[in-house]
């Protein structure tokens, strides 16, 4: 198979997605191929509709079809408190898994200076807008527990605290139903470091 075959340029997009190698690229594009074409068109048409209807929240910076994400638009959330995360899919684990009711902001990655991406990549100057308008009272930083993570909440937080409003981060540490004896130094030192009275 030459290397410019439409066979070879399908295997090559598919290895454009995270965790996706050669031999997963292949593999999907022979299945399609040899045994879905009606989904290898359904999956062809979604990419083409989502990569040109799909934007950013003006508000919040999720992706959204709309102008202003429903989360955004809800009436009925809480808009004194504010969740910062790193990415989309941090949003939706939060809305899906707990019982939080605030407002979001997405950060769309963390600061990284070796990669170039610094505050106004993450749309640090719209979130200074949001905590401007004076309904936020508190700010909450979901951000991953990574160095770069961690530096990007600390970043926040300063940021966060000139302007008056309070600032906590997500806890971290044994997860829910967790056996010690499985979980990595690092979280259980991070656990008993910020342990919490039982009063």
């Amino acid at each position: 198979m030459s290397k410019d075959s439409v066979i070879q340029q399908l295997i090559t997009a598919f290895r454009c997605l995270p965790g996706v190698g050669p031999k997963s690229a292949q593999r999907m594009t022979f299945f399609l191929l040899q045994r879905d074409r009606p989904g290898g068109q359904y999956l062809a048409q979604s990419l083409v509709t989502a990569m040109s209807k799909v934007g950013n929240c003006k508000r919040c910076r999720t992706l959204s079809e709309r102008e202003v994400c429903a989360v955004c638009e809800d009436r009925k959330r809480d808009v004194s408190l504010l969740c910062v995360v790193e990415g989309p899919a941090d949003m939706a684990a939060i809305e899906h898994g707990t019982g939080y009711r605030g407002q979001f902001f997405v950060l769309g990655g963390h600061l990284s200076p070796l990669d170039g991406v610094g505050p106004a990549e993450l749309g640090v100057e719209l979130l200074e807008q949001r905590l401007a308008e004076n309904e936020i009272t508190e700010v909450i930083l979901a951000t991953g527990s990574t160095v770069e993570g961690q530096a990007t909440a600390h970043y926040i937080s300063e940021l966060v605290y000139e302007k008056g409003i309070r600032v906590t981060r997500i806890a971290q540490g044994v997860p829910l139903g967790g056996e010690l004896e499985f979980v990595d130094s690092g979280t259980l030192d991070h656990a008993i470091g910020e342990r919490q009275s039982m009063e």
